[in-house]
C-alpha cells in the first residue's frame, strides 16, 4: 500500500480496487436469503428475464458506490437521491407464506431492518473479496472499514447506530438472523440466485459467466452454499484458493488506470453525506 494510500479513508482504498465488485454475487445471494428482500426483488426488478435491466442495474450500481466513496460532493447527493427514488418504489405485502414472515407481510425497501442487511451482506463481501483478490486485511482494518462504512446511514436516511461499528458486531449480525431463522434460503430465493449465477446473456459471453459463477460459489461461506444446495468439494476450495494466489500476483503488478476507479485516482476526498436524503414518511 502506498503512502497515499494509508493517508485515504480505508473505505476508499478498498472500493478503488474494481476487481472488489466480484464480491457483489456473495452479497446479492445472502441478501436473497431474507425472504423480504427476495419478494422485494422479485415484485419490482427484470434482472432475471432480461439481459439489458441486469446490465443497467449492475453499472447504476457501481456508479452508486463510486459517486458515493469518492466523490465528488454534489455526485454523491444525486447518487444518495436516486437510491431513494428507486426505494420509494420497492414496496408491497406477501401474497403467501414466505419463511417466517405469513402471508401479509409488508415490507419496503426504507424499512431499516432490510437496509441493514443489504449494508451487512455488502460490506462483508466487500472485504472477503478484498482479501481473496487483492490483499488480506487484518483485523483492525475490518475493523475500520466498517466504521467508515457507518457513513451509509446518513446517505439513506436510517437511524445511527443501525450498521455494525465493527467486524465482529457485524459478524454476529449474520449469525444471529441465520440462528434466529430471520434469514432463510426459500425456495424463491434459490430461484433468483440461479438468476445471478447465470444471468441472461449473450452466447459471447458464456465464458465470463462461467468465471462469475465460479467465483461466487467460491466466495460464499459455507452454510450459505449449503443453504442453496451448491455443491462444494475441498478440491474446489483448493482450486479456488491457488487460482486466487495467481489473481492477486497479478493484480498488484497492473497499472492503476486498470486496477482502479477514474474518481480514486483523482485522489477526491470523501464526501460528506447530508442530514437526510431519504424523505420523510418514505417508511411507515
Amino acid at each position: 500500500m502506498t503512502e497515499r494510500a494509508r493517508q485515504r479513508p480505508l473505505v476508499q482504498v478498498v472500493n478503488a480496487e474494481r476487481i472488489v465488485v466480484l464480491g457483489w454475487g456473495r452479497a446479492i445471494l445472502a441478501q436473497l436469503a431474507h425472504p423480504l428482500v427476495a419478494a422485494g426483488v422479485a415484485e419490482h426488478s427484470r434482472f432475471a428475464t432480461d439481459m439489458w435491466s441486469a446490465l443497467r442495474r449492475f453499472r447504476a450500481t457501481i456508479s452508486a458506490m463510486r459517486a458515493l466513496t469518492f466523490g465528488p460532493p454534489a455526485a454523491a447527493i444525486a447518487a444518495a437521491e436516486r437510491i431513494a427514488r428507486t426505494h420509494d418504489a420497492v414496496s408491497g405485502v406477501l401474497r403467501e407464506p414466505l419463511g417466517p414472515y405469513p402471508a401479509g407481510t409488508r415490507y419496503s425497501a426504507h424499512d431499516p431492518e432490510l437496509l441493514s442487511w443489504v449494508h451487512v451482506t455488502t460490506v462483508e463481501a466487500t472485504l472477503h473479496a478484498y482479501n481473496w483478490f487483492v490483499a488480506p486485511l487484518d483485523a483492525a482494518a475490518r475493523d475500520q472499514y466498517c466504521a467508515e462504512a457507518t457513513a451509509m446511514e446518513r446517505w439513506l436516511g436510517v437511524p445511527p447506530g443501525t450498521f455494525p461499528r465493527s467486524w465482529a458486531d457485524l459478524q454476529d449480525t449474520i449469525t444471529q438472523a441465520w440462528r434466529a431463522g430471520t434469514v432463510v434460503v426459500t425456495p424463491l430465493a434459490r430461484q433468483l440466485a440461479a438468476t445471478v449465477l447465470n444471468p441472461p446473456h449473450a452466447w459471447w459471453l458464456g465464458p465470463a459467466t462461467r468465471v462469475w459463477r465460479w467465483l461466487t460459489l467460491g466466495l460464499l461461506p459455507d452454510w450459505l452454499r449449503e443453504a442453496y444446495g451448491y455443491p462444494w468439494s475441498e478440491g474446489d476450495q483448493q482450486r479456488f484458493a491457488r487460482w486466487c494466489r495467481l489473481l492477486r500476483a497479478t493484480w498488484r503488478i497492473l497499472p492503476s488506470r486498470i486496477r482502479h476507479w477514474p474518481e480514486a485516482r483523482a485522489g477526491l476526498p470523501l464526501p460528506v453525506p447530508p442530514d437526510r436524503i431519504m424523505r420523510a414518511g418514505a417508511w411507515r
